[in-house]
C-alpha cells in the first residue's frame, strides 16, 4: 500500500489501485512486456478452465459487440414501428381532411380505426350527435351522452388533465364504454376530445391483450389523434 497526496492531504492507495493507475497511464505496458503477457492466465467466464489475457480480451470484445448488435436491432425495430405509425397517422389525417361534414368525419374515423389501426373495439362518445351521424355510424361505435351523465362524469379526471390515458379502468367504466364486449377487453386507451376548454366527448380503444395499452406507453400519437378528431367535428 502506498500513500499519495490529494489536495494537500495524504490518501492511502492500495496495490490494486496502483496497478490500475499504472496500466491506465501506460497503455503500451504489455507491448513492452510480451513474455509477461504470455504468462498471464485468467479464469474462463463460463467454466473452470483458464485462458490467456488476450483470449479474455477477445471474449470481452465479442460480448460487447453482441450487446451493441442487440441495441442496434432494438433501435431499428423502434424506428420501423415509428415509420409505420407515422404512415397510419398520415392516412388517418387524410381521411378526416376529405370528410365534407360530420357524418363523413365519423364514418372516416370508424373506418380508419378498423382498417389502419386494427382497432375492432372502439367507441366514440359525444355530447352532441346529429341523427344522420348516429344512423351512419351505428350505435355500436357512436353514442350520445350528456355531460351531466353520471357514467360520463366518472371520467372527469381524464377531461381535467386533458391527456390520453392507457391501462386499466373500473369494471363499471369498461361496461359503459364497450357494452356486451366489456368482458373481452384487457386494456384500454382513453382519448379526451375537447373544443378549447370544453369537453365534447371521448374516444375509447379497447384490446383483448392486457399489455396492449399500458400506463408506461407513449400517448403522443393518441394526443394528436384526439386533436384531429376534435377539430374535424367542431369545424364542419
Amino acid at each position: 500500500m502506498t500513500t499519495q497526496t490529494a489536495r494537500g492531504l495524504p490518501v492511502e492507495e492500495t496495490d490494486e489501485e496502483r496497478v490500475i493507475r499504472h496500466l491506465t497511464q501506460h497503455p503500451d505496458f504489455f507491448e513492452q512486456q510480451t513474455p509477461l503477457l504470455a504468462r498471464l492466465r485468467l479464469p474462463h467466464a463460463r467454466g473452470s478452465s483458464s485462458i490467456s489475457l488476450i483470449e479474455r480480451q477477445v471474449e470481452v470484445l465479442r460480448e460487447q459487440r453482441q450487446t451493441t448488435d442487440r441495441k442496434l436491432a432494438e433501435f431499428v425495430s423502434v424506428a420501423r414501428a415509428n415509420d409505420q405509425l407515422s404512415d397510419r397517422i398520415h392516412r388517418f389525417t387524410r381521411r378526416l381532411m376529405r370528410a365534407t361534414d360530420k357524418v363523413h368525419v365519423v364514418t372516416a374515423l370508424e373506418a380508419s380505426l378498423r382498417e389502419d389501426f386494427d382497432s375492432f373495439h372502439a367507441t366514440l362518445i359525444l355530447t352532441e350527435v346529429e341523427p344522420a351521424m348516429a344512423q351512419a355510424a351505428g350505435e355500436r361505435f357512436l353514442r350520445q351522452v350528456s355531460l351531466d351523465d353520471p357514467q360520463l362524469k366518472s371520467f372527469e379526471n381524464l377531461f381535467g388533465v386533458a391527456k390520453p390515458r392507457c391501462g386499466q379502468v373500473r369494471d363499471s367504466q369498461r361496461a359503459f364504454l364497450f357494452g356486451s364486449d366489456a368482458s373481452e377487453i384487457g386494456s384500454v386507451a382513453l382519448v379526451p376530445l375537447s373544443a378549447g376548454a370544453n369537453p365534447i366527448g371521448l374516444l375509447a380503444l379497447g384490446s383483448a391483450e392486457r399489455e396492449r395499452f399500458h400506463p408506461g406507453m407513449s400517448t403522443e400519437f393518441l394526443q394528436r389523434m384526439g386533436e384531429l378528431i376534435a377539430d374535424a367535428l367542431t369545424h364542419r
